[in-house]
């Protein structure tokens, strides 16, 4: 299936559609001030002309931060970040996963938590009479084993 037309059978995706390049979207995007690889109407455009391996397997779809300003400035009330979110999940489907989110994956399957927490964390609690709190929690692993999410060793 084309990258537009699984983008329009996702529930908000028709909305592409109602884009006409004004740019309004990146003019206000934070994180283009940052990286200008992160360009929303470029996505849209790129999307709309069907370019599916370019838009999936590139690190840009990943930088959107869901901060609403590009839906609160579109003056067609398209929700940019929802575009976004969409174009994530088809990549997942197609097996497309950004590095930074593995790493968060393995991160949980094996400590239960994005932070490592260490005995010096631990003492700092007990000072001030907070309880210890646990540096694994094996009931994710075997969630994970039970769901089948893959980490890393």
């Amino acid at each position: 299936m084309s990258l537009l037309k699984e983008v329009l059978s996702r529930p908000g995706g028709e909305e592409i559609r109602r884009c006409f390049a004004c740019s309004t979207c990146s003019g206000s995007c934070p994180v283009r001030e940052i990286d200008g690889r992160f360009n929303p109407r470029r996505i849209i455009r790129m999307v709309l002309l069907d370019l599916k391996e370019e838009v999936l397997k590139s690190d840009f779809i990943w930088y959107c931060t869901t901060c609403n300003s590009c839906q609160e400035r579109c003056p067609q009330g398209v929700r940019i970040y929802n575009i976004m979110n969409i174009l994530k999940n088809i990549a997942v489907k197609e097996g497309i996963i950004h590095p930074t989110f593995k790493a968060q994956v393995d991160l949980v399957g094996r400590m239960g938590r994005l932070y490592e927490v260490e005995d010096f964390d631990n003492k700092k609690r007990t000072k001030v009479d907070l309880p210890e709190v646990k540096k694994v929690f094996p009931e994710v692993r075997r969630l994970f084993d039970l769901t089948g999410v893959r980490i890393d060793e």
